[in-house]
């Protein structure tokens, strides 16, 4: 199931928290080798983390983690204005209707109905925040997965070559694709809908923002 929770209220979750934060450092340090920070319990954290982000939760029939994102507003601090101006001709994203997503984690042993259902949490998230866009810095291999979902980005820039390349996208909300992203991640619109209303104790908004601000 799809569970959205700000890092506030993880603390009530130990056991899905460390779970996503462990599977968070299996990929990107074990797996993909990134040099990100990886504390004495085998967790992965960064700064980013300290400031209450909204996370998408897959969470596993055994109470675990099996896929994750993390959300911020571009409104204050994120990882593409610190870190990735270079991507972005050095200026700067704010805006109160885009939020920046990072960190898309897949527990061992995912497949591609758990990447479907956190792209259409995404989505979600603009539906029910009347949201113009999501931002994102991705690598190569998540062009691929983005693609197969149907969820692929607008991509406005990248550097590296090959597997190394990074890029910086960003995800418009398109009514017309979600029925496809439903399919592909085996959940009813009834069912999202009613996960999202459970976390934010309110349904989901009809229709996105159609604008930057």
């Amino acid at each position: 199931m799809l569970r959205y929770h700000y890092a506030s209220e993880l603390r009530d979750l130990p056991r899905l928290r460390d779970a996503m934060f462990r599977d968070r450092a299996d990929q990107f340090r074990r797996r993909l080798g990134w040099a990100v920070s990886v504390d004495e319990n085998g967790l992965e954290r960064d700064e980013y983390d300290d400031l209450n982000p909204l996370y998408v939760i897959w969470q596993r029939p055994d109470g675990l983690h099996g896929g994750s994102m993390r959300f911020l507003p571009t409104t204050g601090r994120t990882m593409v204005n610190e870190h990735f101006l270079d991507l972005m001709d050095g200026v700067p994203l704010h805006s109160p209707l885009i939020w920046e997503c990072t960190r898309f984690c897949l527990a061992p042993g995912s497949d591609g109905r758990v990447a479907a259902a956190l792209m259409l949490a995404c989505g979600e998230l603009m539906r029910g925040f009347s949201l113009a866009h999501m931002l994102g810095v991705f690598d190569a291999r998540m062009v691929r997965i983005y693609r197969m979902i149907g969820a692929s980005p607008e991509i406005i820039g990248s550097a590296g070559q090959g597997r190394d390349r990074i890029s910086v996208g960003l995800w418009e909300y398109q009514g017309e694709a979600r029925p496809g992203v439903l399919r592909k991640a085996g959940i009813s619109s009834d069912l999202s809908e009613l996960w999202f209303e459970r976390s934010f104790g309110r349904p989901v908004q009809s229709r996105p923002a159609t604008a930057v601000a």
